[in-house]
């Protein structure tokens, strides 16, 4: 059993083709708005590989045509699962453009529907960042960041945990100030750009902090540092260490 799934998302953002294009299909580009660390090898027989911990799925393009059309799709699995990405880019008057998105796929297992829904709602989100990306810092570049939060814990929990800690309330769905201050992490105050069931989002003036809910696995931050000399690897750790302290809380 499965089932096969196209997701379409479209907006008009405040940037160029061009400067879409640099968001998409590019290494540098993806790495300000997608998850974990992207690496394209650009052209039409190129392919797209993003690391996230131990998993590096790597994708071939299947669409390459500057600025207007970008694609790219894993191999078929045994069991039928694949994934495609496919990005139409239209230039309007006045400088603006409208970005369409597609996703699909197949999805194997009885499970299939839980997967999809972890799929959808994740992707609402990172739909969401690229549009704030090109709203705020196109032509700008960040340096990835992913951490994972303490394992075996449950999910609604750390949703509430996690709210109480960027001091907004449990059914915030965006629009909600953030500010928050740690010793991991110093000071962060911005703004609660989008929420769901499954995702919560910030962005600063130079960064952007996301939380997601790990699909079987702990709570996973996906975070976007814009500043100068912004290091990952410190900003991992610390974030690691804000998870288990926000997550883990003493009695």
């Amino acid at each position: 059993m499965g089932e096969r799934f196209a997701q379409r998302r479209e907006a008009e953002v405040p940037a160029s083709p061009e400067d879409v294009w640099a968001a998409i299909a590019s290494g540098p580009g993806t790495d300000s708005w997608f998850m974990g660390k992207s690496e394209v090898r650009q052209g039409a027989q190129g392919t797209v590989r993003t690391v996230i911990g131990e998993y590096a799925p790597e994708l071939d393009i299947t669409a390459w045509e500057p600025p207007r059309r970008f694609g790219y799709r894993s191999a078929e699995a045994p069991d039928g699962r694949f994934i495609a990405y496919e990005f139409l880019v239209e230039g309007r008057d006045g400088g603006s453009t409208v970005l369409r998105a597609v996703t699909s796929g197949f999805l194997p297992g009885d499970d299939w529907a839980d997967e999809y829904e972890a799929m959808t709602l994740g992707g609402e989100m990172y739909f969401r960042t690229l549009v704030e990306y090109l709203g705020y810092f196109a032509g700008r570049f960040a340096v990835p960041v992913t951490a994972f939060g303490p394992p075996g814990t449950a999910w609604e929990q750390d949703r509430a945990l996690l709210c109480q800690a960027l001091g907004v309330p449990a059914g915030a769905a965006g629009g909600e100030p953030v500010r928050l201050a740690a010793d991991e992490i110093g000071h962060v105050d911005g703004v609660l750009y989008f929420a769901n069931a499954n995702t919560l989002a910030v962005r600063t003036d130079d960064a952007f902090y996301r939380f997601l809910r790990g699909f079987g696995k702990p709570v996973l931050a996906s975070h976007q540092l814009f500043a100068d000399g912004a290091d990952a690897e410190n900003a991992a750790r610390a974030w690691g260490a804000w998870l288990a302290h926000v997550l883990s809380p003493t009695p």
